[in-house]
């Protein structure tokens, strides 16, 4: 398995010889003219997840992906081929497994409702398993031993997120969801998750693929 880390919470994941792309949103446009594709997973319908002006290009230039999304994602942004995942369904493909899980979105505040979110658990025989939880900290799948670990968000405190984070309890991570947070910021949670969860984070801000550990 290589993750590559492109921006925020959009995430490349190249096994089996599939390649997955996981949040495309508009927080980064590093993911922007990607080919070759065979899915595109999309967590929730906020546009730092699932980029309104863009996405429709990529799933365009990727005519063999499946996109599977959150189904209120269907109703927002009526992307083409776009094909609902529920929480505690999976599919697969290649021998690739994805499994979503969770169901709804972090609370961002009482007067705000909360809408659909479902984390991506990806695995593969003889890989190792990563989990992409998108805006929730709530579900806690077993035997994960990469977490994508969201660093800052309106909708969590970093108590949270090192509590999550030691649930989840994998040996290997790295930050996502940190397009709000300044470099001391980002050095600030990259730190705690080291020194108070079982998890040992990775820099992945060059974009450069990384392959973690068996």
């Amino acid at each position: 398995m290589q993750l590559t880390h492109l921006g925020h919470s959009a995430v490349l994941v190249e096994v089996n010889g599939l390649r997955l792309l996981l949040d495309p949103g508009n927080f980064s446009p590093a993911w922007h003219g990607l080919t070759e594709l065979d899915a595109i997973l999309i967590t929730h319908l906020h546009p730092d997840h699932v980029d309104p002006a863009n996405v429709p290009a990529l799933i365009a230039a990727n005519p063999d992906a499946r996109v599977l999304v959150e189904p209120s994602v269907i109703e927002v942004h009526h992307l083409e081929r776009a094909e609902p995942i529920t929480a505690d369904t999976s599919i697969s493909r290649g021998g690739v497994t994805v499994a979503a899980v969770g169901g709804l979105h972090a609370v961002i505040h009482r007067d705000i409702p909360q809408i659909g979110n479902v984390g991506m658990v990806i695995s593969a025989e003889g890989e190792p398993t990563f989990f992409h939880p998108g805006d929730s900290l709530a579900a806690v799948p077993s035997g994960v031993d990469v977490l994508g670990v969201p660093a800052y968000g309106p909708w969590a405190a970093m108590k949270e997120t090192v509590d999550f984070a030691r649930a989840v309890a994998a040996p290997q991570g790295f930050l996502i969801h940190e397009g709000l947070l300044s470099e001391r910021g980002w050095g600030l949670i990259f730190g705690r998750i080291g020194d108070m969860t079982p998890t040992q984070p990775v820099d992945l801000r060059a974009g450069q693929p990384w392959t973690p550990s068996a």
